[in-house]
């Protein structure tokens, strides 16, 4: 993984990457439509981007909402982040990538004080997230058409 950068998504560079990488997974591959793919919580979340080292090429992103904007996602428990829009490339994929965006993400929370972080699984990823520490709870749920468990993991 020393080919790998992880890091904060901060120029509009940085997050037109993350969203082309999204675009392909979710809309592209999934089929997700566009229009609920991108939302309102883009402009405030903290996105985090992985590159490849030697080219700045984009491998995959993802991003974590925090405050009032997580409230929805994690039923308001006070410190809980909630991770989401996880997405790694396909030609990234099996090399470690998503792990190490899922540990971006949880530092970023950790640099916002936050005590745990939540997400909503797709239920094919359910053992990705739990080799991880993340532990589900709840029933499982449909978003754009895709069986979902919620999850959490104490930082």
């Amino acid at each position: 993984m020393s080919d790998v950068v992880v890091r904060e998504a901060v120029s509009e560079a940085d997050r037109r990457a993350g969203f082309a990488v999204r675009r392909e997974v979710f809309v592209v591959e999934q089929g997700v439509p566009e229009d609920i793919e991108y939302d309102a919580y883009d402009a405030t979340a903290v996105h985090v981007l992985a590159v490849r080292r030697a080219d700045g090429t984009a491998l995959g992103t993802g991003r974590l909402l925090y405050g009032a904007d997580a409230a929805g996602k994690t039923g308001g428990a006070e410190g809980v982040g909630s991770l989401g829009r996880l997405a790694v490339a396909r030609d990234a994929r099996g090399l470690g990538v998503g792990v190490a965006l899922v540990r971006g993400i949880e530092d970023a929370a950790r640099a916002r004080g936050l005590t745990a972080v939540d997400l909503h699984a797709q239920t094919h990823a359910l053992g990705f997230y739990e080799r991880l520490g993340y532990e589900a709870y709840g029933d499982e749920f449909q978003d754009a058409g895709i069986p979902h468990r919620a999850m959490r993991r104490v930082l």
